[in-house]
């Protein structure tokens, strides 16, 4: 069996994770590291010097302050770490690929294999529709903190790449009073209600438009991407994987 520790195992992606886990054949839960204390029947730290456990993977679900804390635990005690938070600065993401010169860390904005399809798709789309304006409008929950999304800078990323990264990111239009330059992608967040996760790409142009649009109705899919990720990445060797090497 494959030991987990879960960091912010009290959040709502942490307990999807824990579904995951006592759901399947191959991992069991050793810990959690969470800020909000809990009962259960696994020690759950809100310190991570207090740890006693030894894990075989990381998967980390959290924000990024925690998420830094718990990744110099797994380079300390030389331990695999899978990241799904997103919103970190470029700094943090510095120290994570330093980190990964010494330890295997898996990743991802977003850990739906779905998701990573459809970033190759409009890649694709991209050098075929050339004169198209390009635009990428991702919906969340009310309580998402980051924007826009880390799946949206996934696509637009995926897109820029295919095109040479000739394209500038526009978030916000508002304070910009010109036509609107061909070389840029718009990048839009809604946030309200419940939506557990929607992106749609636009490729507009003269007198037509495409749309591509991923709609997720669970979030156990994530959980159960990150497992797909914890397996891969225990067999590794020191590195930064991502959903590309997994698929």
């Amino acid at each position: 069996m494959i030991k987990v520790l879960i960091n912010g195992i009290n959040g709502r992606m942490g307990q999807e994770v824990l579904k995951s886990v006592n759901n399947s054949k191959d991992f069991e839960i050793c810990c959690g590291v969470d800020k909000i204390e809990s009962s259960s029947p696994f020690p759950i730290y809100n310190n991570i010097n207090q740890i006693k456990e030894k894990p075989d993977v990381i998967i980390d679900f959290s924000i990024p302050e925690a998420s830094i804390n718990i990744l110099k635990f797994a380079k300390e005690n030389n331990i695999p770490i899978v990241i799904a938070t997103t919103g970190f600065s470029d700094q943090e993401l510095s120290i994570i690929d330093k980190y990964s010169k010494q330890i295997p860390i898996f990743r991802s904005g977003n850990m739906s294999y779905e998701i990573n399809i459809m970033a190759d798709i409009v890649a694709k789309l991209a050098t075929q529709l050339k004169d198209s304006d390009i635009e990428i409008v991702e919906t969340h929950h009310r309580n998402k903190v980051d924007s826009p999304s880390g799946t949206a800078l996934i696509l637009a990323d995926s897109i820029n790449k295919s095109l040479d990264n000739k394209l500038d990111y526009q978030y916000n239009r508002h304070e910009v009073k010109q036509i609107r330059p061909k070389n840029e992608i718009g990048i839009h967040s809604i946030r309200g209600g419940t939506e557990v996760g929607k992106h749609t790409v636009m490729f507009l142009g003269n007198n037509e438009s495409f749309e591509l649009t991923h709609t997720v109705t669970s979030r156990s899919i994530f959980a159960d991407g990150s497992l797909k990720a914890a397996r891969f990445l225990i067999n590794q060797n020191s590195g930064l994987y991502s959903m590309k090497d997994l698929i």
